[in-house]
């Protein structure tokens, strides 16, 4: 209760109205490329949309809309975990006494762990909690998010979220590599430096948390294991889980932290300025070479909303992206801060997606070009185009927020 009387009191309105009201409902219906897929249950499509209107002294009022959210209906989270993992990380480092940027040194102690001495993109070559974390929202890098998850620690990452509001969230496991329950509450040793001297130490963690669901979670006909497809439906119930109303939420808090106090990250300065820096440049504009040199990274790399996979895409400087993404199992999500300093308009949109057309999963067959990736587009344009047409007593000023 004290958390709604607080937003009432900054002016922030949430909301999931009847359709009459709602424009996210009004703007699927009206777009028969959007709703064929939308109503299609089997899609599984959630959507959070929040209309942003300021006042005379550019302060926010936020009116959310749903469409089809439900959080108790599971959906694989994929790269979007890795979000949190950049704040916690870097709220870690300010709250121990270290620069993001210090050098990082990362030991095995347990079984399939890997150690970590030097990273090519790096400056210097030196690993960094800066480092990773600008790895992660630029190109949603992998390894980048172990790291982060090895520093921060299986409980704390859990029991941080939790305090923050953010309690339906899970996080049990690292990504990309494969390690049983007792593998990933088991977390690295490490070091950091400045220079020679060391600054922090840090044992190996581990967990004594279950971050397993509550009740079973078992999707689809089969699964690829081993070199073959298995009968019988996947199980995620020991999966990773972010639902789409607490993405939602933790992007509105990273914009406007001072709104959601209860639910922010307590960052440095210069840390709120990379995240929001790496949140929204462009691969080929990061200053980090591996990316500015690859023509794997183009400019829309990872923007989903308004932009899907094409490649051949330039985005012009005054669209601005904040957003981070997830791509796995056959579910595309982005979760997305938009704003056109020309048009003067911003909103915040979060969307889910799943195809997989023969319900196995693990087998790479999942049509995120065919139907994913279009939906995402022309979902992120039409809201765009929607608030192209709305309303605005006042100009949100975005001096503060293109500083970084």
């Amino acid at each position: 209760m004290r958390l709604l009387i607080s937003l009432f009191c900054l002016g922030i309105v949430l909301q999931s109205c009847s359709y009459e009201r709602n424009p996210i409902a009004r703007i699927i219906e009206e777009n028969a490329e959007l709703q064929s897929i939308a109503a299609d249950p089997y899609h599984e499509v959630q959507i959070l949309y929040t209309q942003i209107d300021r006042d005379s002294l550019n302060q926010p009022t936020l009116t959310t809309y749903s469409y089809n959210v439900d959080d108790d209906r599971y959906f694989y989270p994929a790269s979007t975990v890795k979000f949190p993992a950049v704040l916690i990380a870097l709220e870690k480092m300010k709250d121990i006494g270290v620069p993001s940027y210090s050098r990082m040194e990362i030991d095995s102690a347990y079984s399939r762990q890997s150690e970590v001495r030097v990273d090519e993109s790096a400056p210097n070559n030196e690993p960094s909690v800066a480092h990773y974390s600008k790895k992660i929202l630029v190109v949603s890098d992998n390894d980048a998010f172990n790291r982060l998850y090895e520093f921060i620690g299986q409980d704390p990452f859990n029991q941080i979220l939790a305090e923050k509001g953010y309690t339906k969230t899970r996080m049990s496991h690292r990504l990309s590599i494969f390690m049983s329950a007792d593998e990933n509450a088991h977390t690295n040793p490490m070091r950091f430096y400045n220079g020679d001297d060391l600054l922090y130490e840090q044992a190996m963690q581990v967990g004594e948390g279950n971050y397993s669901a509550e009740n079973p979670i078992k999707k689809g006909e089969g699964y690829y294991s081993g070199g073959e497809v298995l009968e019988g439906p996947f199980d995620f119930t020991s999966k990773n889980y972010f639902p789409l109303s607490e993405q939602h939420q933790m992007i509105q808090a990273v914009i406007f932290p001072d709104a959601f106090p209860e639910n922010s990250f307590d960052l440095t300065p210069e840390d709120r300025e990379l995240v929001l820096k790496y949140m929204s440049v462009l691969p080929g504009k990061s200053g980090i070479s591996i990316y500015e040199d690859s023509t794997a990274y183009w400019d829309s790399y990872a923007k989903f909303l308004l932009y899907g996979s094409k490649e051949d895409v330039t985005i012009p400087p005054n669209i601005k992206i904040y957003n981070k993404i997830g791509l796995a199992y056959g579910f595309t999500s982005d979760n997305a801060y938009i704003i056109d300093t020309e048009n003067n308009i911003e909103f915040f949109l979060t969307a889910v997606i799943h195809t997989n057309p023969n319900k196995i999963y693990n087998d790479g067959v999942y049509d995120y070009e065919t139907v994913a990736f279009p939906f995402m587009e022309r979902l992120g344009r039409a809201v765009y185009e929607y608030e192209l047409e709305r309303n605005r007593t006042n100009l949100p000023d975005f001096s503060a927020l293109l500083q970084n």
